[in-house]
């Protein structure tokens, strides 16, 4: 195993896109977490975070006081940067009423063969708060990262949960995305993935959104793209139990090889004043992009990368 300890904080952040001013500035919120180790802890007056180490993770909470406005993103980044470890993130996030904080998470497991990330999650938004969530993944080409991520979101009248989450850099090896979102009165929800496989990666993304509140709405996109023996599942489901919400499930997918994909976009509307689309796309490169590509000068190959990379962005 690599002997990386005395330079592992700055191994994770050689993989973000961090601007390095931010990790000395004392007005940013930072918390670096290799395996199960604590590297770097920074808060702010108003946001509380407390962090318990466990065997095999780590245990957070997060509770950001009401009408509290958190000016810069909070830069979360979870490592591991030997070949082999477990990392367990227990994660529990209380967003006060009427307070605003956005949050840019980097997963980063460069070196892996062996490495399971582990994440489950409880938030909870109060009346009127604002949440963003951009959760970037960054892997090794070996297929060795297993990902296994659950979160249950609660979005009370009048607040704003949205999360994105990409892994386009390295080898998928094997995700299970699985996220629940209840959304009251006026609230409003949006889910957004973005991955890339290839070789035999394992893909599975599970979304669903219960609309419980008069008004609420939610947007649940998934985009992926898989080559060679790579396989894709994704299960997107809005529900709306109340009059006049409002929801659309997109999901996008690009096949080549011998790759497969499955799109199941499910739509359940229980009041007749709530309306509730969905589109669903699976299929090979768009023959059209691709010799117009080709005609520029690309081979086949890079015509294609070249389409699958402006799906993802």
């Amino acid at each position: 195993m690599r002997n990386l300890q005395p330079k592992t904080f700055d191994t994770i952040y050689s993989h973000t896109d961090m601007d390095p001013h931010d990790r000395n500035d004392p007005d940013v919120v930072r918390l670096t977490i290799n395996e199960n180790k604590v590297l770097e802890s920074n808060t702010v007056p108003g946001l509380t975070v407390d962090v318990k180490e466990l065997a095999d993770g780590v245990d957070i909470k997060m509770d950001l006081e009401d009408n509290r406005v958190i000016e810069k993103p909070v830069h979360l980044c979870f490592g591991v940067i030997a070949e082999k470890g477990i990392q367990r993130i227990i994660l529990n996030v209380v967003i006060g009423k009427h307070a605003k904080i956005s949050l840019r998470a980097h997963c980063v497991f460069p070196f892996a063969e062996e490495v399971h990330h582990l994440m489950n999650a409880n938030i909870r938004l109060r009346e009127g708060a604002s949440y963003s969530y951009f959760e970037r993944h960054v892997h090794s080409d070996s297929g060795g990262v297993n990902v296994v991520s659950k979160a249950e979101i609660c979005v009370e009248d009048y607040a704003r949960f949205k999360t994105e989450f990409e892994l386009i850099r390295g080898r998928v090896g094997l995700i299970d995305i699985d996220y629940l979102t209840h959304a009251y009165k006026y609230a409003l929800v949006e889910m957004t993935a973005r991955i890339s496989g290839m070789a035999d990666d394992r893909i599975k993304i599970s979304e669903t959104s219960i609309l419980e509140g008069e008004y609420a709405r939610a947007v649940l996109t998934s985009k992926v793209a898989v080559r060679d023996r790579a396989k894709v599942e994704i299960f997107n489901k809005v529900t709306a139990l109340a009059p006049y919400a409002r929801g659309h499930v997109d999901c996008k997918e690009i096949v080549k090889d011998q790759a497969t994909a499955v799109a199941n976009p499910v739509v359940d509307v229980r009041d007749a004043r709530a309306h509730v689309t969905h589109e669903a796309a699976v299929g090979s490169v768009d023959k059209k992009q691709l010799e117009t590509l080709m005609s520029r000068g690309l081979d086949e190959n890079e015509a294609s990368e070249l389409i699958i990379q402006g799906l993802l962005s």
